[in-house]
């Protein structure tokens, strides 16, 4: 009956079309009948049974004007949707163009006219129905791999298919189709029989049609153009564009080929093949973010043509603050990290070129300005066991150029982001190398910036001449430089820092050897060589043509870099293979000025140390000791070269370090388990014990991490905060991680470095289970931390250690029957009897004597503290055991780090009686202090009340400072000082005010070439303790380069007034203040509690954005913005960018201060609960302050996330940053949504909200498309009740193919 019933409406609907048709009626008064009689049958309007009917009875019986009037009066009065119409009539009416040109032209006319106020006319109970049905003939779902649930996906896949279909046939009508990749359409455009092909035959003898046929050509390449420049297609052909990423580069490429080859187009004057090519290419962005965005980009156009000097104002210079910061802190040799400083500062650099909207130039200027800059703040650094001048140059030369040069061959591998279809094709080939080379032809401009400290004017100077010979055609090599003297040169070749720089570009192809025809890179000419050239000396040009390894040899080549791989290649080859005595000069070379100079090579050089310090087992060995014992010398060597300071923080620069640790690990545990029966005699004549090669591994392996620190400061909320959970197990994990190669891992070069060095060890990941001793000591250092010693039995083959250990360091004092020495631990309880043991050293495993060791120094100290021990013997004890086994001195430390923190020990005086006495220079440290202190405004408390107190000391510190006071500061004892000066400031710092500045006079007495250094680690202390001092610090960080206070440093602010010259006694002749961006740089690490930064922080920001509204914008322009008047663009300009330096110091204080863990805890926990609360406010203000603060505060978060995570999703970080960001995307929308009720300023509130999604869809679009696409739904939503339409369809825009169809159906309600 229902069959029926359906039989009879459409019957009639036809009858009602034929009459019309017969008659001519009015379509009008037809549409209405049609309409309804569909009405009046239960049929929902607009009908899809219905324009499948119009549709087929036009196709082909009824092909007559009348019959496609009809159906546009059915468009016009809606009873039809145009989404469906369109692509039932583009199947039918293209592939038959040839056939029927009229029905062609009537059919883009009719295109014309309704598709491009398109709306979405689909009854939605039966839209599963018409989706199933537009499936079934156009294969949608097929071809683009999209099910379209929602009616905007629907129209996204129909707009685009239909534009696919017009190009594809117009390439086919100019005979461009074959020239595809596919050589075909995916569409059907070209009739199917050979009866129409004979038709078509038929109608090109007609001449008006064939000349109807090539307007039709023309017209259909003019509508695609249409489609790209209207403004509602072209919005929803950009969703396809983002969404549907291959599909659109398929696409791109047939216009492509359509602009270059089509004669139509050639002819038209409606839109030229340019203008084609720049509607369908990427740089046709149509995302238009709010005013903020538009005034960031604004406010960031203008040239870099500022002051390059060390003090500047608030400039351009300024939006590289956090590079100037990152480069300062990486300097800070208390810690290494175990993150290479290539990804973190790529990462920092992506977030900046993002965030600021740069160029390419701009921001690698901004990186070699800063790096020059660091150089620069420190030519002649304090003396100390700090990182000088090396590690500056190695970040200036060698990091900061692979990092331009992985940044170069990220773009031109093109892989990058293909998912969410921003970067699916590259914008212009080689942006980024061009970039380089005309940011490097600026640099030279700048000076003052150039000059080279003393110690390589020489290289600087042969960079010079080497550029000066080649522009002259003199051919010459490394060879010329070894035999002599630049003093000898006939023309004078003054180089600086930019032909090192230049250089060492060269050498990793990021330029060629036309950079020496530069304007002005090189003044003069040379006509020839000196005469008087002199015979070969060694060196490395000697070496390659095969000449010995003879002692002159060696010198020569440890005292001066390789230039080239090839060099180093054969030295490492020499150490793998050759004899000992080779193995043992090629390791020596490889950890002399290769490593610390060697620029251009340098990061093969740390590669090649550490594969030499997990070199593999030979295939012939079969002893039953491990094959590394055969290696000691060279081990020791590679040991003790890279043990300086300098050497660790490069191969932390380079991200070595979790290899280097998991390498240091092998070794200890192998040659700690070994008695010292075994001894070596190197050609030096120096004999080296397996005791010395583990003290050698076991003292750089705790160079490694804070082992001193409680486990507590390890953890800052979910994550382990950047360079702070530096234990064994994590940087094991580190390494290990390094050895997975998949996915983005694999587009990082930087990361496939780090991969191979790995592999090249072990390729198999390694744990600290592995290593059962290490594992021992380790769990018993932890133990000995957390609580008091317990645990020694007697009898047991650790309390005889401890006996023998005891007799050996007081055996002058044991001489008698009764023991001076009592071990108590728990309940047991032992006593040495050293007259009966006559062996002076115990013949034991290092790791043996290490378990034995905490007691021991338990019960020389208890010994001191009752009396049975004078303070000079306890001091010389605790040396002799040192010298026994340096690698106690570890242990020393964890012991008395431990002690001193509980408080049992009673203080004792340093009245230079008992104990040395600080008194001699006391009171200049403090005056000193003082100074260094001046210009941040905290109050230094008095070393002694009133001048007249003596100076005390707890006693394990008191015992440290005085063993450490014995050793000598030459090279053998460097590398253990190194390892007990931190430990012993981190032990002084966790002590009473004034224990430190007490130490620092005690050191300085002995060597006075530290004095600068002891005091200026004295003046950190004054901040440790006290967070009132370390807020004062933060608030001159921001007046400083806020330039708030004409009494700073710099009153104009910026960088310079932030970071001075650093610590500045080489600059000014004496010590001096040191810029409040340096001490905080410096004393951070050492704050046991930065969780209140992150409200201090926010609360000086807010502090900072009052003070410059007060300072930038007077208060009579301030009352007119309140009063509604408008203010001046120039003023809001100059404010805005002021809070943003504001923004983006505090952003890089706080991710500096606690890397990743602080900025989660921050986005999830600080913002939002500062937007909840109420806050004090100046009636004056009216609404511009809190919306500066808003704005404010949106920079500083995204800033914040940008540092953290990233601003794609190549880096480590990046993967827990979709958790975070979508957390604080759903509190803005409950926000929005009325779920959650604010505190703060309703303007701040708007600010911020339009602000950080602002920046979201401008900067880090991976961001949203990481986010669920229903709270991208619920924020759009938000921002519409707003009227932010537009930020509401760019965030959607880019929120994925979730996001897709809610997108389409703004579009089309925007425009209506």
């Amino acid at each position: 009956m229902e069959l029926s019933v359906q039989c009879s409406l459409w019957d009639s609907v036809l009858e009602l079309t034929k009459v019309a048709q017969e008659k001519g009626g009015d379509p009008l008064v037809w549409a209405i009948q049609v309409s309804s009689c569909l009405t009046s049958s239960g049929v929902s309007l607009p009908s899809l049974e219905l324009a499948n009917f119009l549709v087929s009875h036009i196709c082909w019986e009824n092909n007559l004007p009348i019959a496609w009037k009809l159906l546009e009066k059915a468009l016009v009065l809606k009873i039809v949707s145009p989404i469906i119409v369109f692509p039932l009539l583009s199947t039918r009416v293209i592939q038959n163009r040839r056939l029927r040109p009229a029905a062609y032209r009537l059919y883009m006319e009719l295109l014309r006219r309704h598709i491009f106020t398109l709306k979405i006319q689909v009854n939605m109970k039966s839209y599963k129905k018409i989706v199933d049905f537009l499936d079934s003939i156009l294969h949608l779902t097929d071809i683009f791999g999209v099910h379209a649930d929602e009616p905007g996906v629907l129209v996204v896949e129909i707009i685009f298919s239909i534009v696919w279909q017009l190009l594809d046939a117009s390439l086919d009508d100019e005979g461009l189709l074959q020239l595809t990749p596919e050589k075909k359409s995916r569409w059907p455009t070209k009739p199917e029989d050979m009866e129409i092909d004979d038709c078509i035959t038929d109608m090109e003898r007609n001449e008006h049609k064939q000349r109807l046929k090539n307007l039709n050509t023309l017209l259909a390449i003019e509508l695609i153009g249409q489609f790209l420049q209207n403004k509602v297609t072209a919005w929803i052909l950009y969703l396809a564009r983002q969404n549907m990423p291959v599909h659109w580069g398929a696409f791109v490429q047939r216009i492509q080929l359509l602009a270059g080859n089509s004669a139509a187009l050639q002819s038209s004057n409606v839109i030229s093949p340019k203008a084609l090519l720049q509607l369908a290419s990427d740089a046709h962005n149509l995302i238009k973010t709010n005013s903020l965005q538009e005034h960031y980009v604004r406010s960031t156009s203008r040239s870099l043509a500022t002051c390059a000097g060390l003090c500047f104002g608030s400039s351009r210079s300024s939006l590289w603050l956090p590079l100037d910061l990152f480069l300062e802190d990486a300097m800070d040799g208390s810690q290494v990290n175990a993150t290479s400083a290539i990804e973190i500062i790529t990462d920092l650099v992506k977030s900046l070129q993002a965030i600021n909207a740069t160029t390419w130039h701009e921001i690698f200027l901004g990186l070699w300005m800063a790096a020059l800059r660091l150089v620069q703040r420190e030519r002649d650094p304090i003396e100390g066991p700090v990182p000088r001048l090396d590690t500056r140059l190695c970040m200036l030369f060698s990091i900061v150029t692979l990092v331009i040069a992985d940044l170069i061959e990220e773009e031109e591998s093109d892989e990058i982001e293909p998912k969410i279809g921003r970067h699916m094709k590259k914008k212009v080939e080689g942006t980024r190398r061009r970039d380089v080379v005309s940011c490097l032809q600026n640099l030279g401009d700048y000076q003052s910036l150039l000059t080279p400290p003393p110690a390589i004017t020489t290289a600087a100077n042969q960079a010079a001449a080497k550029a000066m010979m080649f522009r002259s055609g003199i051919n010459t090599n490394t060879s010329y430089f070894e035999c002599i003297n630049m003093k000898d040169m006939p023309t004078n070749c003054s180089g600086n820092l930019y032909h090192l720089i230049v250089e060492a570009c060269i050498a990793r192809n990021l330029l060629d050897t036309s950079a020496y025809f530069w304007p002005g890179y090189v003044n003069g000419h040379m006509n020839q060589l000196p005469h008087s050239m002199p015979t070969q000396v060694p060196g490395w040009s000697s070496f390659m043509k095969g000449a010995p390894l003879t002692p002159a040899m060696i010198n020569a080549l440890v005292s001066a870099p390789a230039s080239s791989l090839a060099e180093l290649e054969k030295i490492f080859e020499m150490a793998v293979r050759g004899a000992d005595d080779e193995k043992i000069a090629a390791s020596t070379i490889l950890c002399g000025a290769s490593l610390l100079r060697g620029w251009n090579i340098q990061e093969h050089t740390v590669n090649f140390i550490s594969r030499l310090l997990s070199p593999p087992e030979p295939a012939e060995y079969s002893g039953k000791d491990s094959h590394l014992i055969g290696y000691a010398p060279m081990l020791n060597v590679l040991l003790v070269g890279i043990a300086p300071v300098d050497c660790v923080q490069i191969f932390s620069l380079h991200g070595m370090v979790p290899q280097l640790a998991a390498s240091l690990m092998t070794i200890c545990e192998v040659f700690g388990s070994c008695a010292p029966n075994i001894s070596w005699t190197l050609t030096t004549g120096e004999d080296i014990s397996v005791h010395a090669v583990f003290s050698n591994a076991f003292a750089l392996l705790l160079k490694l991490w804070r082992f001193n620190h409680p486990p507590i400061e390890y953890r800052v909320g979910d994550v382990p905060p950047v360079g702070c959970q530096l234990t064994p197990e994590y940087l094991l994990l580190v390494r290990n991680s390094h050895l997975v190669s998949s996915g983005n891992m694999l587009k990082d070069p930087n990361r496939r470095r780090l991969a191979a060095v790995a592999s090249s060890s072990s390729p198999n990941p390694i744990f600290v289970d592995s290593f059962p001793k290490l594992r021992v000591w380790y769990r018993q250092h932890l133990a000995c931390i957390a609580s008091t010693l317990c645990g020694l039995v007697n009898g047991t083959l650790v309390c005889q250690t401890v006996d023998l250990l005891l007799n050996m360091m007081f055996k002058k004092i044991n001489g008698g029957s009764q023991s001076l020495i009592s071990i108590t631990s728990g309940s047991s309880s032992s006593s040495g009897t050293g007259s009966e043991d006559t062996s002076p050293r115990p013949k034991l495993p290092a790791w043996d004597i290490l378990e034995a060791v905490p007691f021991v120094v338990d019960a020389a100290l208890t010994a001191c503290a009752h009396g049975r021990l004078s303070p000079r013997e306890l001091c010389t004890g605790l040396k002799d055991l040192a010298d026994f086994l340096p690698a106690s001195l570890a242990t020393i430390v964890s012991y008395f780090s431990a002690e001193v923190t509980r408080g049992v020990w009673k203080p004792v005086f340093m009245n230079g009686t008992d104990w040395p006495s600080p008194a001699a220079n006391l009171s200049n440290v403090e005056e000193q202090i003082k100074k260094i202190l001046a210009a941040t405004g905290v109050d230094v408390p008095s070393l002694a009340a009133g001048g007249s107190s003596p100076a005390i000391l707890p006693l394990p510190l008191a015992a440290f400072v005085s063993l450490t006071i014995t050793y000598k500061l030459d090279k053998a004892s460097q590398r253990f000082l190194n390892l007990a000066g931190p430990a012993l400031e981190s032990l002084a710092a966790g002590c009473p005010w004034p224990c430190m500045p007490i130490v620092a006079s005690l050191w300085t007495q002995k060597a006075k070439k530290w004095s600068d250094f002891l005091v200026f680690s004295a003046s950190r202390t004054v901040f440790l303790n006290n967070n009132h001092a370390v807020i004062q610090l933060l608030k001159s960080c921001f007046i400083a380069t806020l330039g708030l206070n004409s009494s700073s440093i710099s009153s104009n602010g910026g960088i310079g007034a932030l970071l001075g010259h650093g610590f500045g006694s080489h600059f000014y002749g004496g010590i001096s203040p040191v810029a409040p961006g340096i001490l905080y740089l410096r004393v951070y690490r050492s704050i046991r509690d930065i969780m209140f930064l992150r409200e201090e922080i926010v609360s000086l920001l807010m502090q900072s954005i009052t003070d410059i509204a007060g300072s930038e914008l007077p208060k009579q322009r301030l009352n007119k913005l309140k009063n509604g008047k408008k203010l001046g663009n120039v003023s809001l300009a100059a404010t805005m960018t002021r809070v943003k330096l504001a923004a983006l110091l505090g952003a890089s204080l706080l991710w500096l201060s606690g890397g990743s863990g602080l900025v989660q805890s921050l986005i999830k926990e600080t913002l939002p609960s500062w937007f909840l609360s109420v806050h004090s406010s100046n009636n004056q203000e009216g609404d511009l302050v809190p919306m500066l603060k808003g704005y404010a505060l949106a920079y500083f978060a995204v800033l914040c996330g940008a540092f953290a995570s990233g601003v794609d999703s190549l880096s480590m970080a990046s993967k827990r940053r979709p958790k975070i960001i979508g957390r604080h995307v759903e509190f803005i929308a409950s926000v929005l949504d009325g779920k959650i009720s604010l505190g703060c300023h309703p303007s701040t509130w708007h600010a911020y909200v339009s602000g950080f999604v602002s920046l979201m869809v401008g900067c880090t679009p991976t961001w949203v498309f990481e986010v669920d696409a229903e709270l991208l739904k619920r924020l759009s939503k938000g921002l519409r009740q707003w009227h932010e339409e537009d930020l509401a369809l760019a965030l959607l825009s880019i929120g994925g193919v979730g996001t897709m169809g809610s997108a389409a159906e703004l579009i089309m309600e925007v425009s209506s």
